[in-house]
């Protein structure tokens, strides 16, 4: 019993220090991991919390020490035999029900409407300036409801007019490559 109290303690105080720290530094490099209490074991360069992180190990000890409070007063799960597995399951399903929490949250605020240049081969659009005889003009072209416009030049040299529509044929740097689809 004293080691569950223990560790409900310790998770809160992680929690209560975490949030005053926090505070107090404004989160700025103070934990060593680029400010991102966060950061653990996952390098995938995307936002989000790593299953070890501390955080998520935090919430595993605090309901390790609750569950396993709780489960000792419970008449049927007295015995060491069934509390203490009881209350690992308990704190390892709250740890994954946060971790999966923050994931969710992470990933969701990382979407953007902001489209891939990639997919934008043989996509038309419209020339805005003109494109001269082996020289740069203008296009501009719609993706992901957003309008963009991009330097273009002719695939094979030649002159567009303005207004004329084109494909983009490849895309070299940030010079768009594009011929007329007339």
């Amino acid at each position: 019993m004293i080691i569950y109290a223990f560790c409900l303690v310790l998770g809160l105080m992680f929690t209560v220090v975490s949030a005053f720290l926090g505070h107090l530094f404004g989160g700025h490099d103070a934990i060593g991991t680029g400010g991102q209490a966060d950061a653990g074991m996952n390098s995938d360069g995307m936002p989000g919390a790593s299953f070890l992180s501390p955080t998520v190990l935090a919430c595993f000890i605090t309901a390790f020490g609750a569950f396993g409070l709780v489960f000792t007063e419970i008449p049927a799960t007295q015995s060491v035999w069934l509390h203490a597995p009881l209350a690992f399951i308990s704190g390892l399903l709250i740890a994954v029900l946060v971790w999966w929490g923050l994931n969710k949250v992470f990933r969701g605020a990382n979407s953007s409407s902001e489209g891939r240049v990639a997919s934008l081969v043989g996509q038309t659009a419209a020339i805005i300036s003109p494109i001269p005889m082996s020289g740069v003009g203008e296009i501009s072209y719609v993706q992901s409801g957003s309008r963009y416009t991009a330097p273009a030049r002719d695939e094979k040299g030649g002159m567009i007019a303005t207004g004329q529509t084109v494909k983009i044929t490849r895309i070299v740097g940030t010079q768009f490559y594009v011929e007329a689809t007339n």
